[in-house]
């Protein structure tokens, strides 16, 4: 399926969504939300996505919201709910599908940009990304899960302060804060992300899927309701053919082979 806005490739495991209007920053429009859309639905039930690597083409990640198009519509409001409606959608699907999701951020991650960090998974700074929310700079509120993301991964009272203030944090103090999981060198960004997407993408999905929707969840259940759920998910996975691969391959002391439809369908799996 061609695009306007992305390039969207899966190989080997790992789904490649980049980000592709560099002339605007990668900022997000109409079209960019519904190809986002478009590309998560499909994703969420590909069983060939075992990972997710998002970045941007050219200089900057995501600037945020296109703000140049915003200013040329008659009606604004409805413009950014129609926005928002395919934007919350791929968001939905990318935080909630066993897939790991892995964000390489290099020059600015502002506004919408901020937020798709804060809700994936796993995020690479490069040595010189800046962090931004920048809504209130020019009246507007978070969206793209920055509201419910931010709060969690670094706590309430900085996102206050991120929100409000508009500060401006580098790849280190995201780090410290607990916005980005590590600092990657610049010119080593791109192929560390690929090199992590595709560990990742070699791992039990299954599994990676449910401790992503244990940890999501936790802090909506009390400790009995959250213990519960654990004993669930772990039961679920040590059934599949992933778990019984994983237990056998530690016990014989050798790599295990995450995945290997071959081997579930030799010993009868589904």
């Amino acid at each position: 399926m061609g695009h306007r806005t992305l390039r969207a490739e899966v190989d080997g495991g790992v789904g490649r969504l980049t980000l592709a209007r560099p002339d605007a920053g990668n900022s997000i429009n109409l079209t960019m939300a519904e190809e986002l859309d478009d590309v998560t639905k499909a994703w969420s039930v590909d069983p060939n996505v075992r990972a997710v690597l998002v970045q941007g083409e050219g200089s900057t990640f995501c600037v945020g919201g296109d703000l140049k198009s915003f200013a040329t519509q008659s009606d604004l409001p409805a413009h950014l709910t129609a926005i928002t409606t395919h934007l919350h959608a791929a968001i939905s699907r990318l935080a909630g599908m066993d897939a790991p999701v892995v964000v390489a951020v290099h020059g600015s991650a502002a506004g919408a940009g901020c937020s798709l960090a804060a809700v994936s998974d796993l995020v690479l700074a490069g040595a010189s990304s800046r962090f931004v929310m920048a809504y209130t700079a020019i009246g507007l509120t978070p969206d793209g899960s920055g509201s419910w993301a931010l709060p969690r991964v670094i706590g309430l009272r900085r996102a206050l302060e991120l929100t409000l203030t508009n500060r401006q944090l580098t790849a280190a103090e995201a780090v410290d804060a607990g916005l980005a999981t590590r600092i990657v060198a610049d010119d080593d960004l791109r192929d560390e992300a690929e090199r992590l997407a595709s560990s990742l993408a070699a791992g039990p999905t299954g599994a990676l899927g449910a401790a992503k929707r244990l940890l999501r969840g936790s802090l909506a259940h009390d400790l009995e309701t959250q213990m519960t759920l654990e004993a669930e998910a772990l039961a679920t996975a040590a059934a599949s053919a992933d778990g019984r691969e994983g237990i056998a391959a530690f016990l014989e002391k050798r790599a295990p082979r995450f995945g290997d439809r071959s081997r579930a369908a030799r010993r009868g799996d589904q």
